[in-house]
């Protein structure tokens, strides 16, 4: 069963006429999981959603002209004022459903990708709108709605250097 087929069944049917989206293909985005070693441990770094507050990592959708990675890489800057070093590959994907308003949600991979945090600015285009924090692998996947991104963080080893 789909993660909109589970939506579905849950619903009422007075919501039902919300996940007309649903129905259409799953859309991709791109995401950035900012990690760091301090003192010898672990870090993550998690932001907050601009609606609800939650703390999810930084990912956006595609841009024209830029790789996926690239794209990771610049929603890591535009939502966290992250600058470092992007793999190539992807860690993994999860799903989600993206609410788009307040009558409309699309389902939406998300490829995710390593990216080693070298600075963080304290001026970035979203800083306003959103909280940054550093969480130990096991407390970033406590702290994320979907199943599958937390697995992902809570099982995160970090590429080798040049991957």
């Amino acid at each position: 069963m789909t993660v909109a087929e589970s939506i579905r069944t849950l619903l009422g049917p007075q919501e039902r006429d919300r996940t007309t989206a649903r129905d259409e293909a799953e859309r991709l985005q791109y995401a950035a999981l900012c990690y760091r070693a301090q003192r010898g441990k672990l870090q993550i770094l998690m932001i907050t959603s601009r609606d609800t507050g939650r703390w999810i990592i930084p990912k956006g959708w595609p841009m024209p002209g830029l790789s996926p990675a690239e794209c990771a890489a610049q929603e890591a800057w535009e939502e966290a004022g992250v600058q470092g070093h992007t793999a190539r590959a992807p860690e993994g994907a999860y799903s989600y459903t993206k609410a788009l308003g307040p009558r409309m949600a699309v389902p939406c991979t998300v490829e995710v990708y390593p990216l080693r945090v070298e600075r963080l600015a304290g001026q970035f285009p979203e800083k306003g709108q959103r909280r940054r924090k550093w969480f130990s692998p096991q407390k970033a996947a406590l702290k994320v709605a979907e199943p599958d991104l937390a697995q992902m963080l809570a099982h995160f080893v970090p590429p080798p250097a040049g991957a």
